[in-house]
């Protein structure tokens, strides 16, 4: 038996051949998918029951023999086999499989039912290139504000896979790029912070409909617009030095290096640019430089200098106050930085003593000019030295005023005592002429003395 089904092989083929050409022309019917790497099965027609004798045929450019149920025929390869009796299962699928098979079943009459499977491959390896842009330690991308972008993505597939590019901006719903056309790159000119986020290419097998994605995120990052304020001011005890330096409206924010110039030393590094000296680094006229630097430039970042002083006091060295009058002493401060404090002291003997404002004392102090009053003056209390002093981190300046408090003037008297001066003086000059030339001096005297007379009465009144 086994020969006379080999001897109509032949006959079978040239069949095959004849219902081949037939079916190409109706069209073929809804493709079986498959996968590289799995298995698939096709199934020998839509029927229940039992079935008859069954071959299959791999029809190329002519039918070739793969698998009978006639245990008389080897399969023509270990990777086919038959299942539930009829139908052929593929194990380790490659893309050279795919094609057209038919189905021969003998059973009271002969049968023919075609099978076209499709072999899928992939997508593997998805890979995206974002360019023009830097990479943060943890692999997160950035690009810098204003910049070209450009965006590519590629994948290993069979048939060539769709791919298309889909954007989640923080807190928002994912959107795709080019109102829902497929494309593979783009490029945004001008990127904004409204385009930070992740960006998702997905790669999606049109036959199989496998899908794979890579997502990665992309921050935008722009540097401060304007150049970094640098101050010094003294901290709340006094004692030290609080360097600050400021560079706002970048994203992030950026770091800051304070260094000693000249020479760079560095001084300390931080996020927030605010440095704490104490006074032993401290000292008339250094300068102290701050270094702002951002991720995306520029290259030798942006600074700013400060350049610490101690005080220079002007102020009267002596003031006079009468008994019981006011009097104002006056402190002119000039080229501390930072600013410095402005005390008043009392007394040289206990400089630490700090003169209080109080009903005796007023003191005002309009920018780094400093006015101390003293009100209703005493020579006991009053009179004496005062000390303005000046305090900043760099040093401690001061000066001393002396002030003198005297009685009031008695007009009466000074009036009294300049008359009497004023008489003798003319008694003295009188006797003088009288005893060189006693008529002159008469009639001279008399004419005199007549206009001195009426002077002095007009005074008086």
């Amino acid at each position: 038996m086994a020969a006379g089904v080999r001897a109509s092989r032949p006959q079978v083929l040239v069949c095959l051949g004849v219902l081949l050409a037939r079916w190409v022309a109706a069209g073929l019917e809804a493709p079986v998918i498959g996968e590289v790497h799995e298995n698939v099965t096709l199934h020998c027609g839509n029927i229940s029951g039992p079935r008859g004798l069954v071959t299959w045929y791999r029809n190329d450019s002519e039918p070739v023999f793969l698998l009978s149920s006639n245990s008389s025929f080897r399969p023509a390869e270990p990777r086919f086999s038959l299942a539930n009796a009829s139908s052929l299962h593929i194990k380790a699928l490659r893309l050279q499989d795919e094609g057209n098979y038919t189905c021969q079943e003998v059973l009271n009459e002969t049968r023919w039912f075609r099978v076209w499977l499709r072999v899928a491959c992939g997508p593997y390896e998805v890979e995206v290139n974002i360019s023009s842009t830097g990479t943060l330690p943890n692999g997160t991308l950035y690009a810098a504000k204003g910049s070209q972008v450009d965006f590519s993505c590629s994948s290993r597939s069979w048939p060539p896979p769709v791919v298309e590019w889909q954007f989640r901006a923080p807190d928002s719903s994912t959107e795709p790029f080019g109102n829902n056309v497929t494309v593979s790159s783009f490029i945004l000119l001008l990127m904004s912070r409204n385009l930070q986020g992740n960006y998702t290419c997905l790669a999606t097998n049109t036959l199989s409909g496998r899908q794979r994605k890579v997502t990665t995120e992309l921050l935008v990052y722009s540097p401060p617009p304007s150049a970094p304020q640098c101050r010094a001011e003294m901290s709340q005890g006094q004692l030290t030095l609080q360097l600050t330096c400021r560079w706002d409206g970048g994203y992030p924010d950026p770091d800051f290096l304070w260094t000693e110039e000249p020479g760079g030393v560095a001084v300390g590094t931080s996020k927030l640019g605010v440095e704490m000296l104490n006074q032993s680094q401290l000292s008339d006229g250094k300068k102290f430089k701050c270094v702002g630097s951002h991720i995306v430039g520029p290259e030798l970042g942006a600074s700013c200098v400060v350049q610490i002083r101690s005080a220079s006091l002007v102020s009267e060295p002596m003031k006079t106050c009468f008994v019981g009058g006011n009097v104002t002493l006056t402190c002119q401060v000039s080229g501390a930085y930072p600013p410095a404090k402005i005390l008043w002291l009392r007394n040289l003997t206990q400089p630490e003593v700090v003169i209080q404002p109080n009903g005796h004392y007023l003191i005002t102090q309009n920018g780094q000019s400093s006015t101390l009053t003293i009100r209703n003056c005493s020579q006991v209390l009053d009179e004496g030295y005062y000390v303005c002093q000046a305090k900043n981190p760099v040093g401690v300046r001061e000066v001393d005023i002396w002030l003198s408090v005297k009685e009031p003037w008695n007009i009466g008297g000074i009036v009294g005592t300049i008359v009497s001066l004023l008489l003798l003086g003319l008694a003295i000059i009188s006797g003088l002429m009288l005893y060189y030339s006693p008529v002159f001096c008469w009639k001279g005297g008399k004419t005199w003395v007549m206009s001195w007379f009426w002077w002095i009465q007009k005074k008086r009144k």
